[in-house]
């Protein structure tokens, strides 16, 4: 059984009956979420939809802010889930190119779609090291298996940078770029990294 990644800033491990709670009240806020979108979403009505006090939201999460910062670990831990473990392409058994191609289109999918979440987090919002970490060191782990030259770590920062929730905002929003435009810039620059010489053919993907 799959055991999920821990968040560095998360805290303890709890007691079962008190992690089941927790998880209650996320998988009630996440509901909320989708039927209302991140800004119809209060305390209260998470306590609502939950069948708890108001205060029982407030001890667990302390505030608004760390209520939507639980929901994006949540998230994460459910992302990285997939690529542990999930189906090909995103998880194991595609080709490496194919996966890491995969990889971050999903990437941009999972930012994208939690834009307004990451937002109404605020200081809660920041990823912890060891999700970072976790994103970086895939990364890396495919970069080497497609045999890629060159300095893999800063390699790997450089693909990662696009897929972030700030540039791909201001790409998609203020930007008015599309989403297939962008996807198709970054495998081309996955390409290019790949292959970086220019003159041998990039790995095929199957």
């Amino acid at each position: 059984m799959f055991d999920p990644l821990p968040l560095l800033d998360e805290p303890p491990r709890e007691r079962s009956d008190a992690a089941r709670n927790r998880e209650a009240l996320l998988a009630a806020a996440a509901r909320l979420v989708e039927r209302h979108g991140v800004d119809g979403v209060t305390m209260d009505s998470v306590a609502a939809e939950a069948g708890v006090g108001k205060g029982t939201v407030f001890r667990r999460f302390d505030s608004r802010e760390g209520l939507m910062g639980a929901l994006l670990n949540r998230s994460e831990t459910e992302w990285q889930r997939l690529v542990i473990q999930g189906p090909p392409p995103v998880g194991p058994g595609a080709p490496p190119l194919e996966r890491l191609l995969a990889f971050g289109h999903s990437r941009m999918e999972l930012n994208l779609a939690h834009a307004e979440l990451i937002r109404a987090a605020g200081q809660a919002a920041t990823r912890s090291y060891a999700a970072v970490s976790f994103t970086a060191m895939h990364m890396r782990y495919l970069l080497t298996e497609l045999d890629c030259r060159g300095d893999i770590a800063i390699l790997a920062t450089a693909l990662l940078a696009p897929l972030e929730v700030v540039i791909l905002v201001q790409q998609t929003r203020s930007d008015q770029i599309p989403l297939d435009r962008i996807t198709a810039g970054w495998d081309d620059l996955v390409r290019r990294v790949v292959c970086y010489d220019g003159h041998a053919d990039p790995p095929t993907s199957g």
